[in-house]
């Protein structure tokens, strides 16, 4: 019996593309570059599924021009904007992600940008990169202590829940707002808001964890960022779209918030180059889960939810 074909159009990690040509036969994008609607499109009647990056982008338009021998798209992503799920479903076509392997990875690094921002690093390390460091004094590079600090996470999914671990090594006093307040099991000692505008106002740093969706896009706007207190400092490690950048750079430039720590933008790649003037704002290219450990496991996951559907079951993460 031949083995199912599968396309994977970006370049996944030494272990997920072993056991990928193990168990299928694989078609691989040799440049890794993002897999054009042209290229989605054609490739759709050669194989039988895909793993699709977040860089793929799933339209209605490129899923109605689909070969009806696609059957899956395997994402490796835990997001799914790039997709327009009803029109994957309308054409019978099965939509998955990975969830979970990659909390503990996308919080170290939201942790990195708050400490960072908070620490003024990249002021810090142009100073001793540049050979600028002459002096001393109990003035220079003081910032905003972490220890002991409010918190306010917004979406406490898995990646907002290993944040608040992570905040609890660091005595940090953890404030939460999330569709549904959590079970007690999973709150812990945090202090659930039911509105967002409550949380923004009662804490020292705000970290962004949940997905962009009609309802969350431009949350932090400038009339939300204004509830946040003077001196503090946003992080998003989550989806740009989540923050008005243009409100963001005002309140970065009339000194309201100390700082930012930004792993994502609204246009990707590329970033905003408005944000580079600015020192007190740390900066990331979107690489949030960007460990071997869990780009081994978002492979991982994806072939499991492939491996489930050609054996005729329902996958663990189908959407």
């Amino acid at each position: 019996m031949s083995k199912p074909v599968i396309w994977i159009p970006r370049r996944l990690s030494p272990a997920t593309l072993d056991r990928a040509r193990r168990d299928y036969e694989v078609i691989v994008k040799p440049d890794d570059t993002p897999g054009t609607a042209a290229e989605i499109i054609d490739m759709s009647a050669r194989v039988d599924g895909m793993i699709p990056c977040h860089s793929e982008q799933f339209s209605a338009d490129v899923v109605a021009q689909l070969d009806p021998r696609l059957r899956i798209v395997a994402n490796h992503s835990v997001g799914t904007d790039h997709c327009d799920l009803p029109a994957l479903r309308a054409r019978g076509i099965a939509v998955t992600n990975t969830p979970d392997v990659l909390a503990d990875a996308t919080a170290e690094l939201a942790f990195m940008l708050m400490l960072g921002a908070a620490r003024r690093a990249v002021e810090g390390d142009r100073i001793v990169r540049s050979g600028a460091w002459d002096s001393w004094s109990p003035a220079f590079l003081v910032g905003k202590q972490v220890t002991g600090a409010r918190l306010g996470i917004v979406g406490m999914g898995g990646v907002g829940r290993a944040m608040a671990r992570k905040a609890r090594g660091f005595d940090m006093q953890v404030h939460y707002h999330n569709r549904n307040r959590l079970p007690p099991a999973q709150e812990g000692a945090a202090i659930y808001h039911q509105r967002v505008e409550d949380l923004l106002a009662a804490v020292d740093f705000v970290s962004l964890h949940c997905p962009a969706t009609p309802d969350t896009l431009g949350l932090m706007n400038a009339e939300r960022i204004a509830l946040m207190p003077r001196g503090s400092i946003l992080v998003n490690a989550a989806r740009g779209a989540l923050v008005d950048e243009g409100a963001l750079l005002a309140a970065i430039e009339s000194g309201h918030l100390a700082g930012a720590g930004l792993d994502c933008f609204v246009t990707e790649p590329g970033g905003n180059p408005d944000f580079a003037a600015h020192e007190n704002i740390v900066m990331m290219p979107h690489v949030g889960s960007a460990t071997v450990a869990t780009r081994d496991a978002m492979g991982f996951r994806a072939l499991d939810n492939l491996d489930a559907f050609f054996r005729g079951e329902a996958p663990r993460d189908l959407l």
